[in-house]
């Protein structure tokens, strides 16, 4: 990992300075380095980890922070891993130029590799992380929203660039299909879970171990699982303010929709989804031989669910 960061900062050199002002802003702004972890964790289960291995680890980072960088616009969000955004220090215009710099850098990156199957998983990835972000957009105060539907924006949004990330791992290491199946699956339901577990933190979590402020994704409007479960598992009272929470926006009433929430089980019940689809991640890889990299693939799905931040 450290030396993707190499690869990571060396890349992200331009002669325009605001490029590197902000790119250096985001290189330090912590973030767990997941998605590259798991390019390298694949990849090793088949042998030895190679410079192109640390190449890919960092586009797939570079797709992650780009979206990150216009997410936080969107959003009109103003903290992330307990920081400023970048958009709050540098501005929106420098946040949406310098996430198309990203973006545009992990393609002639990915370019590098000269590995077709590469370009198209990544390419893929990126244009359904893009379809994510529309759908979660018009899912914005939908309290109508299914849970089904709710899981579709997780998929495409989130669980994708962990499914490119760790299908990358193996097509590089010329896997066989099973293996690369097996490992697609590993990081589609391992990203799933990581999601259903921020969902839980947004309503439960502590602002300083989370990073951001609570109840951020409910001031946004945003529908998630554990508000949806709590409005259909609790009183019509209860329900409607959740119901108006979501339609409206804001924190108003963040106090009792998170007390409703809790007491209505939601909780506990998308931690139970989340354990089920990290118990399906190490399922999917049991038939790799015992190796470091494996067990650090099992306590990576481990970790999903048991994080508070």
């Amino acid at each position: 990992m450290r030396q993707v960061d190499d690869v990571i900062r060396k890349s992200l050199h331009s002669e325009v300075m605001l490029i590197n002002q902000v790119a250096e802003y985001i290189i330090n702004s912590g973030g767990k380095r997941l998605r590259p972890m798991l390019v390298l964790l694949s990849a090793g289960l088949f042998g030895k980890i190679q410079p192109q291995h640390h190449q890919l680890a960092a586009v797939v980072e570079f797709i992650h922070t780009a979206t990150l960088l216009h997410d936080d616009v969107v959003d009109e969000s103003s903290k992330r891993r307990g920081q400023s955004t970048a958009n709050a220090v540098f501005g929106n215009a420098a946040s949406v130029l310098v996430g198309d710099f990203v973006y545009s850098r992990a393609f002639q990156m990915m370019v590098s590799v000269q590995n077709m199957r590469v370009m198209e998983v990544l390419s893929d990835a990126t244009n359904v992380i893009a379809e994510g972000e529309v759908l979660q957009l018009l899912n914005i105060h939908n309290a109508d929203i299914t849970d089904q539907a709710y899981l579709q924006v997780i998929h495409y949004k989130t669980a994708k660039l962990f499914e490119a990330a760790t299908k990358l791992g193996a097509i590089i290491s010329n896997a066989n299909t099973q293996d690369e199946a097996a490992l697609t699956a590993y990081g589609m339901h391992l990203g799933t879970a990581f999601q259903l577990i921020d969902d839980v933190l947004d309503l439960s979590g502590d602002t300083e171990d989370i990073g951001k402020n609570l109840g951020d994704d409910l001031a946004e409007g945003k529908p998630t699982l554990p508000l949806l479960y709590a409005m259909h598992h609790s009183t019509p009272e209860e329900s409607k303010l959740i119901r108006n929470a979501i339609e409206q926006g804001g924190l108003e009433n963040l106090t009792q929709v998170i007390e409703i929430v809790k007491n209505s089980g939601a909780l506990t019940h998308v931690k139970a989804l989340a354990r089920t689809e990290s118990a399906i991640c190490c399922a999917r890889i049991a038939h790799f031989p015992d190796s470091n990299f494996k067990r650090a693939l099992i306590t990576l799905a481990e970790f999903a669910v048991q994080r508070n931040f």
